[in-house]
C-alpha cells in the first residue's frame, strides 16, 4: 500500500477521536460542513477537473441524493444507513443518463456541457417541486432516528462525513495514478487525440461522470437527515455549483488534494466573516479571492505551494539501455515484468517514476539510410552535405537504441497490411475523398503524395478514425475499420502522428508518451508503459526534455514528441502526416534516419510530405492523390516524371 493512502487513512484515524474529546457540539458540526464541502468539492474535481468537463450540474447530483434519503427515511421508513447506498445510486444513474445522453453529441463541450448541466439542475428542481416527492411545502425528517454512531448527535454527523470524506479522496488519488486518470488528463488537454491515440473517451467520460455523481449523492443523504427539513429551494439552489467550483479552483483542479484544501479554506473564511457579522463582505471576498486565484495562481495554492516547497515534478532518471534483452519484450507479445510492468497502477500523471540507471553502451555508426550509390542515395546526398552538431547528438542518441521493437517481425512483401477501397469523405458537400482505392504492403515506406488540398491527410484522419468514412471500406490484417471509434483502430495497431503537433499540454513529455503506451495497441500497465516511454525517448533524443512540458519544446522536438507517442503504442502500421514540415535541412537529415530505422526494425509506414528529397530517398512506393481522386502510383522516380503529376502540382503552364 502506497504512503499517501495510507497517511489519509491515518489523518481520518486520528479526526475520528474527535467526538470523544468532550469538545462543544459547535466544533462537530462546523467540522461537519467542512468535510461535506470536502466531499463535494472533490468530487466534483473527478470530471471537470481531470477530463475538463466544467460542470454546473454538481447541484443536481447532491439534491438527488439528498432528496432520495429524504423519501426512504421518511415516507418508508428505511433506516437511515440503508438510504445512503441509494443516494449514491440514483445520482450516479442520474449522471449515467445525462453522460450517455450528452456525451454522443461532440459539439457538447465547454461552456454547452456547462450551460445543459445547470439547466439539468432547474428541471430536476421543478419535477420535484411538482410531484409527491416534495409538493412544495417541504419534508421534515424529525422523526428519522439518528444513528448512534458517535457519542452525540452532532458527533456522528461529523463521522459520517469523515467517512465520506476519507473514501472520496482515496477515490480521487486512485484515480490520479491510475490508467483511469492518465486517460482523463489526456482528455482535459485534446480530447481527439486522446481517442485517436486510444483512450476510450466516451466510457471513460461516462465512468468519471457517475463516480462524481455518486460521491455528491452520498454528502447529499447524509446534509438530509444533518439539517432535518428540506426545500426544493434550498437545495437545488445555484450556491451548490458555484461553490465548489470556486473551491476546487482555489485549490487547485489538476492535484488530487486541491479542492479539499479549497474547501477548507473557503468554509472557514465564510464562517470567519458570518461569526463577525460581515456575511456580504464574505461573499464579496470570495469573488475577489476567485478573481486572483485565476489572475496569479491558475494552478491553485496548492501546487503554488508544492513547488515553493521542491514538491513540483520529480525528475525521472532515464533508463539506458545494456542490450537488446533490457528493452522489454517484442510487440505482438504479451508484456511481461521485464518491461516494468507490475500492474499496480504506478503514476503516470503528476511524477515519473524512478529507476536504476543502466550503462550506456558505446554509440555505433547509424545505419546507412539508403543504399549506397542509389540514384535515391546520390539525389539525397547531393541535398545534404552538412550536419549539425545538434544532428550528430541525435545520431548518437538514436544508434544506441537499435534493438527497439516497433512491430513484430514484418519485412516488406506482397502481403497487403492495410487496403482501403472506395474510400470517400465529404464535408457538406465537399468530396476530399472521392473513391480512392490503395493498398498499404507489409513492410514497406509507401509515400502518399499531392499538391494542397488532394485529399492526402484526410486519408490519414479517416483511416486513423479521426473522420468518419463517408463511404467504402478500410481493412487492417483482414478487418474492417469503417465504423470503428478511433480507439478502437489505434488499439487493433495503427498510430499516426498529426500535421500540427498536438501534445498534451499539461503533462509532460514522458507522460504524453506514456499515454499511447497504455491505451495503443500495446496496452501496457502504469508501470510498464512508463519504462516504454523512456526508451521511446532515448530512440528520438527527448530523454533530457522528460519532464518538460510540451510547451517548453521547439518545433523539431515536438515533431519527433508526436513521433515518439505514435511509436510507443508498438503499432503495425505508422501514418506520418507530413512530419517534415517546418524543420531545417538537418533537423530533415536526422528525422529521415529515423523515419528508415523504424521500417527497418519492421513497421509499415505511410508516409505523407511534401520534401521531395525525402520522399525520394525513403519511399519503396508512391501514391499521388489530385482532387481526392487516385492519380498515380508507382515508384517515386518513375511517378514523378509523368506529365499528369506535373500538371497536378506546378499547372499545365509548367509541367
Amino acid at each position: 500500500m502506497k504512503a499517501t493512502p495510507l497517511a489519509i487513512v491515518a489523518a481520518g484515524a486520528v479526526l475520528a477521536t474527535m467526538p470523544w474529546l468532550g469538545l462543544p457540539p459547535f466544533y462537530d458540526s462546523f467540522l461537519y460542513l467542512v468535510l461535506s464541502w470536502v466531499v463535494l468539492a472533490t468530487s466534483w474535481n473527478i470530471l471537470s477537473g481531470y477530463a475538463g468537463y466544467f460542470s454546473f450540474g454538481h447541484g443536481a447530483f447532491f439534491g438527488a441524493g439528498l432528496y432520495t434519503t429524504t423519501t426512504l427515511a421518511a415516507k418508508f421508513d428505511w433506516p437511515f444507513l440503508w438510504t445512503l447506498p441509494a443516494a449514491a445510486g440514483v445520482a450516479a444513474l442520474l449522471g449515467l443518463g445525462l453522460g450517455a445522453v450528452v456525451f454522443r453529441v461532440k459539439r457538447v463541450r465547454g461552456e454547452l456541457f456547462a450551460l445543459l448541466t445547470l439547466a439539468v439542475t432547474f428541471v430536476l428542481a421543478t419535477i420535484v417541486l411538482n410531484t409527491r416527492i416534495d409538493g412544495g411545502p417541504g419534508v421534515y425528517l424529525n422523526s428519522v432516528p439518528v444513528p448512534a454512531i458517535g457519542p452525540t448527535q452532532a458527533g456522528t454527523f461529523y463521522l459520517l462525513a469523515l467517512g465520506a470524506a476519507v473514501g472520496t479522496l482515496l477515490i480521487a488519488w486512485g484515480i490520479v495514478r491510475s490508467k483511469f486518470g492518465a486517460g482523463l488528463f489526456a482528455i482535459h488537454d485534446d480530447e481527439d487525440a486522446a481517442e485517436v491515440l486510444g483512450v476510450p473517451t466516451y466510457g471513460y467520460k461516462l465512468v468519471a461522470l457517475a463516480i462524481s455523481a455518486g460521491l455528491a449523492g452520498v454528502a447529499g443523504g447524509i446534509h438530509a437527515l444533518f439539517i432535518s427539513y428540506v426545500t426544493a429551494s434550498e437545495v437545488f439552489s445555484i450556491t451548490v455549483p458555484l461553490t465548489v467550483v470556486l473551491m476546487s479552483v482555489l485549490g487547485g483542479t489538476r492535484h488530487w488534494a486541491g479542492p479539499a484544501v479549497g474547501a477548507v479554506v473557503i468554509t472557514v473564511l465564510l464562517y470567519s466573516f458570518t461569526a463577525a457579522d460581515y456575511a456580504i463582505a464574505g461573499k464579496a471576498m470570495m469573488g475577489a479571492v476567485l478573481i486572483a486565484t485565476i489572475l496569479f495562481m491558475p494552478d491553485g495554492i496548492l501546487l503554488r505551494v508544492l513547488k515553493l516547497f521542491g514538491y513540483g515534478r520529480r525528475p525521472v532518471a532515464v533508463r539506458r539501455r545494456r542490450d537488446a534483452a533490457d528493452l522489454g519484450p517484442h510487440p505482438g507479445t504479451e508484456p511481461s515484468n521485464a518491461a516494468g510492468g507490475g500492474g499496480d497502477g504506478s503514476v503516470i500523471v503528476g511524477a515519473a517514476a524512478t529507476a536504476e540507471p543502466i550503462a550506456l553502451d558505446s554509440p555505433s555508426p547509424a545505419p546507412s539510410m539508403v543504399a549506397a550509390g542509389s540514384p535515391s542515395h546520390r539525389a539525397f546526398q547531393s541535398q545534404s552535405q552538412s550536419q549539425s552538431q545538434s544532428q550528430s547528438q541525435w545520431q548518437s542518441s538514436a544508434s544506441s537504441v537499435s534493438s527497439i521493437p516497433v512491430a513484430s517481425s514484418a519485412h516488406r512483401s506482397s502481403d497487403v497490411l492495410l487496403r482501403a477501397q472506395d474510400l470517400s469523405k465529404s464535408f457538406k458537400g465537399v468530396k476530399a475523398l472521392a473513391g480512392v482505392d490503395v493498398e498499404v504492403r507489409s513492410g514497406e515506406i509507401l509515400g502518399l503524395l499531392g499538391p494542397n488540398g488532394s485529399g492526402k491527410s484526410t486519408f490519414i484522419n479517416v483511416v486513423s478514425g479521426h473522420y468518419a468514412a463517408s463511404g467504402g471500406r478500410v481493412t487492417f490484417e483482414g478487418r474492417e475499420l469503417v465504423g470503428l471509434p478511433a480507439h478502437r483502430i489505434a488499439q487493433s495497431g495503427i498510430s499516426r502522428t498529426y500535421q500540427i503537433p498536438r501534445p498534451f499540454a499539461h503533462l509532460s513529455v514522458l507522460e504524453n508518451v506514456a499515454v499511447a503506451a497504455m491505451f495503443g495497441g500495446a496496452t501496457l500497465s502504469a508501470r510498464a508503459a512508463t519504462e516504454e516511454a523512456r526508451r521511446w525517448l532515448q530512440f528520438t533524443g527527448l530523454e533530457d526534455k522528460a519532464t518538460a512540458r510540451p510547451d517548453e519544446l521547439n518545433l523539431h522536438q515536438r515533431k519527433f514528441l508526436e513521433l515518439a507517442r505514435a511509436l510507443a503504442s508498438r503499432p503495425r502500421l505508422v501514418l506520418l502526416d507530413e512530419v517534415l514540415c517546418g524543420l531545417t535541412p538537418s533537423e530533415i537529415d536526422g528525422a529521415v534516419a529515423l523515419i528508415r530505422r523504424i521500417r527497418d526494425q519492421g513497421a509499415t509506414i505511410v508516409f505523407v510530405e511534401h520534401v521531395m528529397r525525402a520522399v525520394m530517398a525513403l519511399t519503396d512506393r508512391v501514391v499521388v492523390f489530385n482532387h481526392g481522386q487516385l492519380l498515380a502510383e508507382g515508384t517515386a522516380t518513375d511517378v514523378m516524371k509523368r506529365p499528369d503529376v506535373m500538371t497536378a502540382y506546378l499547372g499545365r503552364a509548367h509541367a
